[in-house]
């Protein structure tokens, strides 16, 4: 991988068609990226070398397809100048920004004692805080120097995006933002801001029905200043895979039956504490059935979920602790499962069951925000919806679905088309077939397993 900073750019591969295409910027939510990709056990150039998949990159993929160029703009305390590196995997620009001095100085003293973790000046420094992370005017000559037309951030109750749309003000740019399942918890500053920003801002990218009901009620938002779109997927992504296949690379027996879910392991939000719950109670209904819970993923609550599932006492647990990087890797991991189970108790509007579904897997999913819209009639459309943090009716949708899993698999119902913009046509598209130098080659009959992807399967009570 190649690195320059701002200050000196020796040749390095450039974006891939850049061209005169308009540009736009893409934030992603929190202070800083080492915040979500630490507790992943992710590096910086881990996210910019292999990362594909998720919301983001689905959003980079799809505004590369409709003839934008997207430039990923994010924080890091690795760096201490601006870097502008590439996403390979994608070909997007990827920015690294430093965080202003004063959020540096602040977070340390914290971190060695120098400031009390509590009382009157830590309440402040936490109000403050998140807004010092984002560097305006780093950030405003990366703006101009790609030339970029709009802003886009994840979740408008952030301070980043505040901080972004006094930026755009100032540069007389449009910011947008979309929701992805951000918390909404905010201090006497963005209670302050918020109503403010969220109104000036040009456009919400806001999928999920009920969510966009709210931030017209709470911030007055005109109805046609929110954009209905789903998250995009590139369907040709995700195509099924040998099942017999997938089972032997991670040895799974093939008469067995088996749910999947995939993600970031954080036990409230995602209902993991639920579907371990009900887990037990579908071990315990028939103890000679040959059922299997493949679970992928790492986060911030690994141990948590791991002592979950210890006192559980769980069987049939198969965890693959780790946050997998590549989608063509996931998608065969995916391809090992009967359904997919998706209990989630906070989203935004989730792609996990948009890759699943895609990979021809029926659903059971916990009616967060945004699955109503994805399942608005429920079996008809390729799962059953069960109230959220309802074990018991968890645990009675998993019994139906297996029961009827060893029937054969017929065709993926794949996720709902984008929504049609007020012009009538698509907002984003699939992405067109890659050509020239960009061209990879296609994946393989027969796919194969990472090293290490058996060892890290674990059986049974689950070790250390």
């Amino acid at each position: 991988m190649t690195v320059a900073t701002a200050t000196s750019e020796p040749h390095r591969p450039g974006p891939r068609g850049a061209g005169d295409r308009p540009v736009v910027a893409l934030l992603p939510w929190g202070d800083l990226i080492e915040d979500y990709l630490d507790p992943l056990g992710l590096s910086l150039d881990a996210f910019a070398d292999d990362m594909t998949g998720g919301w983001l990159f689905g959003y980079v993929e799809a505004l590369e397809s409709a003839g934008w160029r997207v430039v990923l703009c994010c924080v890091s305390h690795t760096v201490r100048r601006p870097e502008r590196r590439c996403h390979l995997p994608t070909g997007a620009t990827l920015w690294v920004l430093p965080p202003s001095r004063l959020y540096r100085w602040l977070r340390g003293a914290t971190a060695s004692g120098a400031l009390p973790a509590r009382g009157r000046l830590h309440a402040m420094r936490e109000r403050v805080l998140p807004y010092l992370a984002t560097p305006p005017a780093r950030l405003a000559r990366v703006l101009r120097r790609e030339r970029c037309r709009a802003v886009l951030c994840q979740e408008y109750e952030s301070p980043r995006f505040d901080v972004c749309v006094g930026l755009g003000r100032f540069l007389r740019l449009p910011v947008v933002a979309t929701f992805q399942g951000g918390d909404r918890h905010a201090g006497r500053i963005e209670r302050a801001l918020r109503p403010r920003t969220v109104r000036a801002a040009a456009g919400l990218v806001i999928a999920a029905e009920g969510e966009a009901a709210r931030v017209q009620t709470a911030y007055g938002v005109p109805r046609d200043r929110i954009a209905r779109i789903p998250n995009p997927l590139d369907l040709d992504a995700w195509e099924e895979t040998d099942r017999r296949a997938a089972r032997d690379l991670l040895g799974l027996p093939p008469e067995a039956v088996v749910a999947a879910w995939h993600g970031r392991v954080t036990l409230a939000a995602k209902g993991l504490d639920v579907l371990l719950d009900a887990w037990a109670a579908v071990e315990r209904h028939d103890p000679a059935r040959d059922v299997r819970l493949l679970v992928i993923g790492t986060g911030p609550d690994a141990n948590a979920f791991r002592a979950r599932a210890d006192a559980l006492g769980l069987r049939t647990l198969h965890w693959i602790d780790d946050f997998v990087l590549d989608r063509d890797r996931l998608r065969r991991l995916l391809g090992a499962a009967d359904l997919y189970v998706f209990p989630s108790r906070h989203e935004g509007f989730a792609v996990a069951p948009l890759e699943a579904m895609a990979s021809g897997l029926p659903v059971v999913a916990a009616d967060a925000s945004g699955i109503d819209d994805l399942l608005p009639h429920g079996e008809a459309d390729g799962g059953l919806v069960v109230p959220r943090g309802d074990a018991n009716a968890l645990v009675a949708a998993l019994e139906r679905l297996l029961g009827a899993a060893p029937a054969p698999r017929g065709p993926a119902p794949g996720p709902p088309r984008p929504r049609p913009s007020a012009s009538g046509s698509p907002p984003f598209s699939r992405r067109p077939p890659r050509r020239g130098h960009d061209e990879r080659p296609p994946a393989p009959r027969r796919p194969g397993a990472r090293d290490g992807d058996r060892a890290r399967l674990q059986r049974g009570p689950l070790r250390r």
